[in-house]
């Protein structure tokens, strides 16, 4: 049995954001000191995965409410561009790379998702050639650097689930987002709108199309906003808005459904969206009522 140890290299690094560390942490600084942090500690976090041109300053709200003096492993759910999947995936690497500093997966936990019989094994190429766990890990790293000898991350590709399939791995995943020394990081843009995305959608009511695409996106936040399951698979049903991490929110709600069968109360509240990204803090109350939402 080999122990070579495997690494997933920062591919996106160069392209869709800089492959340059000081430069980086420059960018993730001056993003971060621009966002207020209202609702310490963050349970989960949902996140946008596009270029960071597009959405490092969106993103920045969710991570500002990470407290890495409590956090020692991190979830990110990151929905599968690339390959078809029917269930979720982990990764065959031990150690992600980025500018920053390499991220180490944590093995133990892995072993225990592996015994459950409903994870498949991506390949390293396939691992690769997907952003959307990777555009998180630049951030995770930062929002982590004070403690980053004493944190792991738990990568998890999640494919084109059923709504059981969804309502299995929120249950599994319920006793880890219980811990509050495991924070949950959820890979998602929202309305992916035109042709390209063959979806069209458009509600002449609210004016310009970028007003019917902000009012549709502000409609499906504030459902997962109600942590229910059920009212946002209704909600893509109806409306069918292309959410990229519908899948991955799906996994998040099913969870914090089953927490809240043995009364464990949480609270989850979006605290920016700008050209389709939104990012957005579950917590746990009480708590400071957060401040408006940025209409961005």
């Amino acid at each position: 049995m080999s122990n070579r140890v495997v690494c997933r290299e920062a591919s996106h690094a160069g392209s869709w954001y800089t492959a340059s560390g000081s430069q980086l942490n420059a960018q993730l600084e001056g993003w971060l000191s621009q966002a207020q942090s209202t609702i310490r500690p963050a349970r989960a976090i949902i996140a946008p995965h596009a270029g960071y041109t597009y959405c490092g300053a969106c993103a920045a709200h969710a991570y500002k409410q990470v407290d890495p003096s409590i956090t020692r492993r991190v979830f990110i759910l990151g929905p599968s561009h690339h390959v078809p999947l029917s269930r979720c995936a982990l990764s065959p690497a031990d150690i992600y790379r980025t500018p920053l500093y390499d991220l180490r997966i944590d093995q133990k936990v892995y072993a225990d998702l592996w015994k459950t019989g409903l994870f498949e094994r991506m390949s390293l190429q396939t691992d690769e050639d997907e952003h959307s766990i990777e555009m998180h890990l630049p951030y995770t790293a930062k929002a982590m650097e004070s403690h980053k000898d004493e944190f792991s991350i738990v990568p998890v590709l999640v494919g084109a689930l059923s709504e059981s399939k969804e309502q299995e791995y929120g249950k599994l995943l319920s006793k880890y987002l219980a811990d509050p020394s495991n924070l949950f990081i959820i890979s998602s843009d929202f309305c992916h709108w035109g042709q390209r995305f063959r979806y069209t959608y458009y509600d002449e009511s609210q004016g310009e199309i970028y007003r019917s695409i902000e009012h549709l996106d502000k409609m499906g936040m504030g459902i997962i906003e109600q942590l229910d399951p059920m009212s946002f698979t209704n909600y893509l049903k109806k409306y069918r808005n292309t959410i990229c991490g519908r899948h991955p929110i799906g996994v998040l709600l099913n969870a914090v459904a089953e927490l809240r069968k043995s009364g464990l109360e949480m609270n989850f509240t979006f605290l920016n969206y700008a050209q389709s990204t939104g990012s957005g803090v579950l917590f746990s109350p009480p708590h400071l009522i957060p401040v408006e939402r940025d209409k961005g």
